[in-house]
């Protein structure tokens, strides 16, 4: 697949997944529905924040940093929105569980980070 094959394919499927956010953003009803609507919810927004951060950091670092392969950008800009997103949807979990506090902030800042640093030193070994 060439580059800007996956380039309009992703921005496509990240309108879709967007969509189909704000669709299930207007059906589910907070106070009335049971886990299955905030599953739906949860995993629509992590999928279109992974397609639009994977996007967003692609293009940042294919400008930025015009020297790595494309490849090389494309696989680190959708790990990273990987784990932005997945660290979004966490801290919105617990905020509508009242579970956010500066604690678990700093501990999830941590977890992530240790994960991202695992990863980078991970890739190099290999």
């Amino acid at each position: 697949m060439t580059l800007g094959k996956y380039l309009g394919v992703m921005l496509a499927l990240t309108i879709i997944c967007w969509g189909i956010f704000f669709f299930v953003a207007n059906i589910v009803d907070p106070t009335a529905t049971n886990w299955l609507g905030f599953v739906l919810f949860y995993l629509a927004l992590f999928i279109s924040l992974s397609g639009t951060a994977a996007l967003a950091g692609f293009v940042f670092r294919f400008v930025a940093l015009k020297k790595e392969l494309a490849f090389n950008l494309v696989r680190l800009a959708f790990r990273q929105s990987f784990l932005f997103s997945l660290f979004v949807v966490i801290l919105l979990i617990l905020k509508s569980q009242s579970l956010f506090n500066w604690l678990n902030l700093s501990l999830l800042v941590i977890i992530f980070t240790i994960w991202e640093l695992f990863s980078i030193s991970y890739q190099k070994n290999r």
